[in-house]
């Protein structure tokens, strides 16, 4: 069991039940689904900035770095670093440019099935927002469908959309959920992500052995006690 587990469940949306919910199933515009959805990230680069002069821009201040350190950006093993880290750095936030539509696209499909879908253990990588250093772990999505259903790759490629960004835990939680329920329009959704954020271990307290895990509920995974209760039963949370 971890350390600490943090249930998030705030947000206003309809109220849903196992057998139904209500006929408007949209969210209105200043809701969290919409804004992480539909509008354009900020932190994208302009389209006009082509990749070669990202890395330019990326490499000239990790060479500042290196020298601010003490070290000699010239020198044989470092000449070529800077260069090196901005194309990792570039792929490890590659989720901005990406959008969650056409991630799902093509793996949508009709389906009368009225259970609980569960994806366990999908690898997490991503950067705190906070030092720019890796936090990894496991997530858990599940869905109960209403008459569509989703393949189950898309779980894991709809996660890194996310994971690929510089992150916080608890918001990379909800953006996942929220996402799932906007492509794939279901009863309900829930996410449980554990992880282990180097933030903490390589600084600061230095706790290696420390994991957080963080819950983010809606729909009816939110309002039912059962539908919740039965998600966290798989996930042997319960």
């Amino acid at each position: 069991m971890s350390d600490s587990f943090v249930e998030r469940s705030k947000g206003s949306y309809e109220t849903e039940t196992l057998r139904g919910r209500d006929s408007t199933h949209s969210l209105p515009h200043d809701s969290v689904s919409y804004r992480i959805c539909r509008e354009p990230q900020q932190h994208s680069e302009p389209p006009s900035e082509k990749e070669d002069e990202k890395v330019k821009k990326i490499a000239k201040a990790v060479r500042t770095i290196l020298e601010c350190v003490g070290e000699d950006p010239g020198r044989e093993g470092l000449c070529a670093t800077p260069e090196r880290y901005a194309k990792a750095m570039l792929y490890f936030t590659k989720g901005y440019s990406e959008n969650i539509f056409d991630r799902a696209n093509g793996a949508i499909f009709h389906e009368d099935y009225e259970g609980l879908v569960v994806v366990r253990d999908i690898d997490i990588f991503s950067l705190c927002e906070h030092h720019l250093v890796p936090f990894v772990g496991k997530m858990h999505i599940g869905y109960i469908p209403d008459g569509r259903i989703l393949g189950l790759s898309k779980m894991a490629h709809l996660a890194e959309v996310f994971s690929r960004r510089l992150q916080v835990q608890e918001r990379l939680t909800e953006q996942v959920a929220m996402a799932v329920f906007n492509v794939l329009k279901p009863r309900g959704v829930g996410v449980v992500m554990e992880s282990s954020h180097l933030c903490m271990v390589m600084r600061g307290v230095q706790k290696v052995r420390s994991t957080t895990t963080t819950s983010y509920m809606v729909g009816c995974m939110k309002s039912s006690p059962k539908a919740r209760e039965e998600f966290l039963t798989l996930l042997h949370l319960r």
